[in-house]
């Protein structure tokens, strides 16, 4: 047994040896040991309160220190840590203490001692620190481990019905809500609802480490689920999952399920429900009663949970945003050759220098969102109804693909109009008299022509084979224009002043000046 030294040193004032050993369980020389010690070191009464017996003890008897031996003491850090691992015990660390003391010639302690020297060390990592959380900082959430109960109207089957808690530790203000399952859409409804019922959002989010909120965790890397993370995107908080088998990550949800345990699935338990929509009529019935509870000692400042909340923490949370976070699923998607991605059936367009790649796919009942390596590269309104529809974005398209896209027949008026009578009378012509395809086809080539040789070259070529050529061809008009690059500018200014009547076709251009002179001689 420890040597009560502070007691004993208390009573010796006003109590006699004798009375102070049957007090104290020590025997009257160890009593008067103590005594003569404290009168020959620096102790004096009254004593410092922080002083432990463990220190007094040092003090009164520094020979019995573990430094004042001889032994070699343990390593008690190497010791915590090697306890740690996976089958290694207390008396096997202490057969390696004995060889290590034994090769290198020193005296190791007892076993008794050892377990004792390690016993007192450990006591630190089993302390726990009372934190006082600040008002709007976490909200932590969690499932009950008891269940509720709707019965089937038709069938009387009991359908299991599961409890989502969240809580405010600040305030200890709760909520909770019945749901048929515990799968991620009912797990991501549960905390919409939460924030709505608290009229705000915490910084931090602490949830258990369910598979429904994250996929992995590592000890300070978890990997959350998609779902999950969108969500606490959506309202702005850092989600901080609680470590596996530590409770005391998530105390005042813990409580908190074996307090609504107590006054909302015991005080149902004599009631039947047929929709879950009454249950949880009955379940808010319950928790309005519970968050207006009278607290007994703790927050005498407040008189229950809803005082706390409304006075204490409500001012500190967060606004919500705009609207409630609206769940989406993920999956995978490969670009195709036609730069498109089939999602349920649909197609939906993206960049085409992705084509060939894997994509994640973000769907909503409204929205398709494609990422490329966490980056957004398309979205879509969602497509319902017959299957194998598409929605295309042109700007995903290679450019010579969104000339054929663009390329209509209104379009190719359009254009025409543009550059001059001349062509405008052509290309409706073309429109008029072909089929629409290749009407359209000719005109592509016409374009090309005008890009290449300039709108108003263009023009003035077919212009002059409008005169000669009742079905003008892009040939004919290409052989043109290649004739009027070679002239020089200032010539083809001059011959449209002299023909500004018109084009006309002298004699000598069609040889019959020379074909009369050869027939003459």
């Amino acid at each position: 047994m420890a040597i009560q030294c502070r007691r004993i040193l208390e009573l010796s004032p006003d109590h006699s040896q004798r009375s102070i050993a049957a007090s104290t369980g020590h025997s009257r020389p160890k009593v008067r040991e103590v005594l003569e010690r404290a009168k020959q070191s620096e102790l004096s009464l009254p004593l410092d309160p922080q002083l432990t017996d463990a220190q007094i003890g040092r003090i009164l008897f520094p020979e019995l220190a573990p430094e004042t031996t001889g032994r070699e003491l343990p390593d008690l850090e190497y010791l915590h840590e090697e306890l740690g691992k996976k089958n290694v015990t207390l008396s096997l660390l202490y057969y390696e203490y004995q060889i290590n003391c034994r090769d290198s010639h020193k005296v190791p302690y007892s076993y008794r001692s050892f377990c004792r020297m390690y016993g007192d060390f450990a006591q630190k990592y089993k302390a726990t620190m009372r934190i006082r959380r600040k008002p709007g900082e976490l909200m932590e959430v969690d499932w009950a481990g008891s269940t509720l109960e709707v019965s089937d109207a038709d069938t009387g089957e009991k359908i299991t019905a599961y409890l989502f808690l969240a809580v405010l530790p600040s305030s200890q203000y709760g909520y909770c809500e019945a749901f048929l399952s515990m799968t991620m859409p009912d797990w991501i409804r549960g905390h919409v609802n939460a924030y709505e019922f608290f009229g705000g959002v915490t910084e931090i989010l602490v949830s258990d480490n369910l598979k429904t909120g994250v996929n992995s965790h590592a000890k300070f890397d978890p990997v959350l689920n998609p779902v999950y993370r969108d969500m606490a995107e959506h309202y702005g908080t850092v989600v901080m999952p609680a470590r596996v088998r530590k409770p005391k990550d998530k105390p005042k949800v813990q409580a908190t399920v074996k307090a609504l345990s107590t006054w909302v699935i015991a005080a149902l338990r004599n009631q039947q429900f047929f929709t879950l929509e009454e249950l949880n009529q009955a379940v808010w019935s319950k928790l309005r009663d519970f968050n207006q509870r009278p607290f007994t000692k703790k927050y005498k400042e407040c008189r229950n949970r809803e005082e706390g909340f409304s006075t204490e923490e409500k001012f500190a949370l967060h606004p919500l945003p705009a609207a409630p976070f609206e769940m989406a699923a993920w999956k995978t998607a490969t670009v195709t050759p036609d730069y498109h991605i089939q999602v349920d059936r649909m197609f939906y367009s993206v960049p085409f220098q992705y084509i060939g790649s894997q994509v994640d796919v973000r769907l909503t009942s409204s929205l398709i969102e494609v990422f490329f390596k966490d980056s957004r590269i398309a979205s879509h309104a969602r497509l319902y109804g017959r299957s194998e529809q598409f929605s295309t974005n042109q700007e995903h398209m290679p450019e010579a693909h969104k000339l054929y896209v663009s390329h209509t027949a209104e379009s190719s008026r359009t254009w025409a109009a543009t550059v001059g009578p001349h062509i405008s009378a052509l290309v409706e012509d073309l429109l008029n008299h072909n089929p629409e395809r290749q009407a359209l086809h000719t005109i592509l080539s016409l374009q090309k022509l005008a890009k290449k040789y300039g709108a108003t070259q263009l023009e003035f070529a077919c212009g002059e084979v409008q005169q000669v050529a009742q079905v003008p061809t892009t040939r004919i008009i290409e052989r043109v224009l290649i004739n009027q690059k070679k002239k020089t500018p200032e010539a083809l200014a001059n011959k449209n002043v002299e023909n500004d009547y018109g084009f006309t076709r002298r004699a000598e251009y069609f040889g019959r000046v020379g074909h009369d002179q050869s027939r003459n001689d």
